[in-house]
């Protein structure tokens, strides 16, 4: 596995070994030894499986009281993935950091808890995989404008695509009114 750095301190990309013979390959996306060896010490709870058509754009969410580090990837499809750093305090808050992922590139994005994270679907169909650290609170749950015009997103959007946005997701407020108390504080940089 290659851990590759982002402008986030943090969050990371990672790319898995992939062995390759005659019947197919085979590539090992998680094992708490290797990922500790990588500077990834998070503990996962939580497996999640969702599929969202092509102009689908999922985000951007967060839990404030029971924070989230998620390990990304795509299982099928295309998908623009986004983190944002959300932390009070911190030297690159309101920063963001978009990897294109997909079942062809099978890289994966680490995100820390503290980051904020969205997706928009490039391919006809997306299957996204994620592990969680800890387990999904809908009353602690929050969001973001996907559309922020302070954080200046590059979403990469496929034009004559219909843009679907569920309506919890077109309401959320930007990063420069949410209240305080409903965004973590920077505690030195993530694992």
């Amino acid at each position: 596995m290659i851990r590759i750095e982002t402008n986030l301190p943090g969050m990371c990309i990672l790319e898995p070994k992939v062995f390759c013979d005659s019947r197919g390959w085979f590539m090992q996306t998680y094992h708490a030894h290797e990922f500790q060896k990588l500077g990834i010490t998070s503990t996962f709870v939580q497996d999640n499986v969702s599929q969202s058509s092509q102009g689908v754009l999922r985000g951007i969410h967060y839990q404030i009281g029971q924070p989230q580090a998620k390990l990304i990837r795509i299982l099928r499809g295309e998908v623009f993935d986004v983190a944002v750093d959300i932390r009070r305090g911190s030297p690159t808050f309101g920063k963001w950091c978009g990897e294109l992922l997909s079942e062809e590139n099978r890289k994966m994005m680490y995100i820390p808890e503290g980051f904020a994270h969205g997706f928009y679907v490039l391919s006809p169909i997306a299957e996204f995989h994620y592990k969680c650290s800890d387990f999904y609170a809908q009353k602690e749950e929050r969001g973001i404008s996907w559309d922020d015009p302070d954080l200046a997103i590059s979403w990469p959007l496929l034009h004559n695509v219909e843009l679907i946005l569920s309506e919890r997701d077109q309401n959320w407020e930007t990063l420069a009114s949410r209240p305080a108390i409903d965004l973590p504080v920077y505690e030195g940089v993530p694992e």
